[in-house]
C-alpha cells in the first residue's frame, strides 16, 4: 500500500467566502441566502463560513445581503426581543453574550449587536421596552378605562411577552405553587396565569397574574 499526502488546501480568505455568498446570490437572483441554499449552490462547506463569521447574519451583512425569518419577512425588533424574553426566562437571570447561541437562543448576540450597535445597548433597549408596559398594565392604570360591552372586560385575556416578562421576573422566574424553575430544571415549562379567571370577571393586569409551572397551572384548571 502506498502512503500520499493530501494535496495542500490554503486556507479560504474572508473575501472569498464574500465573493461566493454574492454569486449565489445573483445566481439566485434572491437579496439573501438561506444555509440550505448555499449549502447546494455555494464554494464553500458551512462549518468554514461560520469559522470566519461566527454567524449568519454577519457574512449576509458582510456581502449586503439581508437576514429573513423563518416566515420570510425581515427578523423584526419584537421577534428579537420575543427571543430574548425566552432566554432570560430558561436561564433566570440576564443572558451573557456568549450564552446567546443554538439551541438556547434563536438568534445570536451578534444579531443583537449589528441591530442595536451593541449588545450592552439590545439589552437597554430591551429593558426599556419592558419597564414601558409596567405603565400601562397595572390596576390603577386601566381605572379610566371603558368597559368593552362585548367582552365586559378594560383588558384583552392575551398577555403579550412583555407582560409576561414583568410578571416572571417579579416571581423570580419560578412557579408560584411549587417553586421549580427552568433555570434548574430545564424540562420546566412556566405559564402566566390569572388567578381570578379571565372568564369570572378578572382583567389581564400584574396584579392579577402569577407564574405557575405547566403541571401546576394544569391542577389549577382541574379546580375551576
Amino acid at each position: 500500500m502506498k502512503f500520499e499526502l493530501k494535496p495542500y488546501t490554503k486556507s479560504v480568505s474572508v473575501d472569498e467566502i464574500i465573493g461566493d455568498f454574492r454569486e449565489v446570490a445573483n445566481k439566485l437572483n434572491k437579496d439573501s441566502i438561506t444555509q440550505k441554499e448555499y449549502l447546494n449552490n455555494g464554494k464553500h462547506s458551512i462549518k468554514t463560513v461560520y469559522n470566519k463569521f461566527s454567524s449568519w447574519k454577519k457574512v449576509l451583512d458582510a456581502a449586503g445581503l439581508k437576514l429573513y425569518s423563518n416566515t420570510g419577512s425581515i427578523v423584526t425588533e419584537e421577534e428579537l426581543f420575543a427571543n430574548l424574553e425566552i432566554v432570560w426566562t430558561k436561564l433566570g437571570r440576564q443572558p451573557s453574550y456568549n450564552e446567546m447561541i443554538k439551541p438556547l437562543s434563536k438568534y445570536h448576540a451578534c444579531t443583537y449587536e449589528r441591530r442595536f450597535k451593541g449588545w450592552r445597548k439590545a439589552l437597554e433597549k430591551f429593558v426599556s421596552s419592558i419597564n414601558g408596559e409596567v405603565n400601562i398594565s397595572s390596576e390603577e392604570a386601566i381605572t379610566k378605562l371603558e368597559i368593552e360591552p362585548s367582552t365586559r372586560h378594560k383588558t384583552k385575556r392575551g398577555i403579550n411577552w412583555r407582560l409576561r416578562f414583568i410578571v416572571l421576573r417579579r416571581d423570580n422566574f419560578k412557579c408560584q405553587k411549587c417553586g421549580r424553575s427552568p433555570a434548574t430544571d430545564p424540562k420546566i415549562v412556566l405559564h402566566i396565569d390569572h388567578k381570578k379567571a379571565w372568564a369570572n370577571g378578572g382583567e389581564t393586569v400584574i396584579e392579577n397574574l402569577e407564574t405557575l409551572c405547566s403541571v401546576c397551572n394544569i391542577g389549577k384548571s382541574d379546580l375551576e
